[in-house]
């Protein structure tokens, strides 16, 4: 098996949907486009992650979806759109970066200023490791948060994931050098969490 391989997908190719109490996890779709580029527009949300820029660029989210078209969701490729269950907009995105010759992947997401310290992200996050390990058959997820966003690293140890150590001044980020805590949770360590609460 190659990098770019992966095992069929066990819904057969669907694009697939999560669902937690309060959120739907969908594929990003083209009406996308106009709420990422309001919420990604906020310096706040960059200055948080590796690949968003600020300023945001007048055709980002756009950009950002006809990309995420072009992968396929049903792999694991594809972020997913955070949208509350009633609503129709998204609040913000997560995903998995799948590497499936180690089967291990990495692991972000963002939430949108308005809906912080609200628990979406931890919420969003415990249902991406379940579809990393039940959907995907990973052995390994692992994600990394800034020094200057502790609250990233609290959605993690939530999740149970373990702290594996720092990149010391590894992001460029503003005109500062900072650090890149690095955690992850391995299948075993993730069913031992979630053992009873499992289909």
């Amino acid at each position: 098996m190659t990098a770019d391989s992966a095992p069929p997908p066990k819904d057969g190719g669907r694009r697939p949907q999560l669902e937690t109490a309060r959120l739907i996890l969908r594929p990003v779709q083209e009406g996308d486009a106009e709420r990422i580029q309001e919420l990604a527009s906020a310096r706040e949300v960059a200055a948080t992650t590796l690949r968003i820029p600020h300023p945001y660029p007048a055709d980002g989210g756009i950009e950002f979806v006809k990309m995420c078209l072009s992968l396929d969701p049903a792999r694991g490729e594809c972020p997913f759109a955070i949208v509350p269950r009633g609503s129709e907009g998204l609040i913000g995105l997560c995903g998995l970066e799948p590497e499936f010759t180690h089967r291990q992947s990495e692991m972000g997401y963002w939430i949108g200023v308005p809906y912080w310290g609200q628990g979406y992200a931890t919420e969003a996050a415990a249902a991406l490791l379940r579809f990393a390990f039940l959907d995907l058959d990973l052995h390994r997820v692992h994600a990394a948060y800034f020094s200057n966003n502790p609250a990233s690293g609290r959605v993690m140890e939530k999740l149970g994931m373990r702290f594996e150590g720092i990149y010391r001044e590894h992001i460029l980020k503003y005109g500062e050098f900072l650090d890149l805590h690095v955690y992850a949770i391995l299948r075993r360590e993730w069913q031992e969490r979630t053992r009873g609460n499992l289909e």
